[in-house]
């Protein structure tokens, strides 16, 4: 799975520099900032409306592709910020063993 958060990180590096009328995610980048966070909520809506609606398998398909969507476009932020995927695994990984109370609480202080 690493492997194509990797390749996607390398392709949105290449695309931040190309020109925006060939390329999405140039358009983005050169947009700027609120126009990502813009995209980031429109996807993240649609995962909520597609999750209300999820009865069966094929509804439930629907919800694995907005959030491809949305996950998306967050690395696509991540990239605008000179972050990338990397930085999340991390974070996620120093809270493996945490319980989600406990590391909750811990953001707070």
């Amino acid at each position: 799975m690493s492997d194509v958060l990797d390749a996607l990180q390398q392709v949105l590096q290449e695309r931040k520099q190309a020109d925006p009328e060939s390329s999405y995610v140039a358009s983005l980048h050169a947009k700027g900032l609120n126009k990502i966070l813009e995209k980031i909520g429109e996807e993240a809506t649609e995962v909520i409306l597609a999750a209300k609606d999820a009865k069966d398998e094929l509804t439930t398909k629907d919800v694995i592709a907005e959030t491809a969507d949305l996950w998306f476009h967050c690395l696509v932020l991540l990239s605008h910020l000179g972050q990338d995927h990397q930085a999340v695994l991390a974070e996620l990984e120093r809270r493996f063993d945490l319980s989600g109370l406990v590391e909750k609480a811990g953001r707070s202080q």
